[in-house]
């Protein structure tokens, strides 16, 4: 996983037809002048913040990050995008929207089901303040759209959830056709169950079968060049979700065999069990610093069976509980 994010080029049409102009976001978000007709356009998370704050700054439309995040021309489309619409269902198409994500930016698609539902969360792992509401619209409504497209039917979550302050209901509840929670514990799309078994009409297992190869080919040189350390800490973030690793399903995804993970890892002198710790300390510090989550719902998002088991180790960790901390670390964000 880089620690960048790779704009499309096709930001740039789309602000200029929402008459939105691109050399003046640049300038309010303070970024280089020419950074928009780079060959490929790289930012940092901050960065990357500041430019969408300042398309909803200049813009003052509350519904511009719905209408950047909804299009309906597939030519336009990344290839991610176009991966997820050949996919078999949306189901599949989360699936490797989350596993492709890798390629372009430090951030994690999250899909967490229980009961009858299933939860949708973007995580901006690089993160030092929260990200802007408008970014969340697109991310929203990009989502929602592959999920539109691909099943060929008006697909609505069954409910959204945002962090910030009640403002815009209607043009959402329009929008995602649903209901519209605020001041929720994180941002996040609600689904039934069900939509997310539902076919892509789209489905082309020709054309997937194209595509996917290149992308897997692309990320498997991508972790190449990370150092094995790195690799299976990436790989643990993207699997703690409610849900504890194993050796052996990280060897899978690196495409080895259990016994040369281990051997390899012991070379480096490390331990998986060392590299587990490791992540879900560094993921704990970002879900208390970036969501109002209850606490045992981040223990069990970081794959302990109880949330007093999560205490004890994070207390090992930073020598204190999760509240205090979170606590303090907002305490001084306030303060500055």
């Amino acid at each position: 996983m880089g620690s960048q994010f790779r704009i499309s080029s096709m930001i740039v049409r789309r602000l200029q037809e929402l008459r939105v102009s691109p050399d003046a976001v640049l300038r309010q978000a303070r970024l280089p002048a020419g950074l928009l007709r780079a060959e490929k356009i790289l930012v940092t998370t901050q960065e990357l913040f500041a430019f969408y704050q300042a398309i909803a700054d200049l813009s003052r439309d509350p519904e511009i990050g719905l209408r950047i995040g909804t299009e309906d021309r597939v030519e336009r489309y990344d290839p991610i995008a176009i991966a997820a619409l050949y996919a078999r269902s949306f189901r599949d198409a989360l699936e490797r929207l989350a596993r492709y994500k890798q390629l372009i930016c430090p951030e994690k698609i999250r899909m967490q089901q229980r009961g009858s539902e299933c939860t949708v969360h973007f995580d901006w792992l690089l993160a030092d303040e929260p990200e802007p509401p408008l970014l969340v619209d697109v991310c929203f409504a990009w989502v929602v759209n592959v999920g539109r497209r691909g099943t060929g039917r008006p697909l609505s979550p069954k409910r959204v959830e945002f962090q910030r302050a009640a403002a815009n209901r209607e043009v959402y509840e329009k929008h995602f056709r649903c209901a519209v929670k605020f001041k929720a514990a994180q941002n996040a799309l609600v689904f039934h169950k069900a939509d997310m078994d539902r076919p892509f009409v789209t489905h082309n297992s020709e054309l997937l079968g194209m595509v996917a190869p290149q992308l897997e080919a692309e990320l498997a040189r991508q972790l190449a060049e990370n150092t094995l350390s790195e690799q299976v800490k990436s790989i643990l973030k993207q699997q703690l979700a409610g849900q504890r690793p194993e050796l052996q399903h990280v060897a899978r995804e690196l495409r080895v065999s259990t016994r040369t993970l281990q051997r390899r890892l012991t070379a480096q002198g490390v331990t998986f069990q060392g590299l587990l710790e490791s992540a879900r300390r560094e993921l704990a510090r970002h879900y208390l610093l970036h969501s109002s989550m209850e606490l045992n719902e981040t223990a069990y998002l970081l794959g302990y069976e109880d949330a007093n088991s999560f205490f004890r180790a994070f207390h090992a960790w930073e020598g204190t509980t999760p509240g205090e901390w979170r606590n303090g670390h907002r305490a001084r964000g306030t303060a500055n």
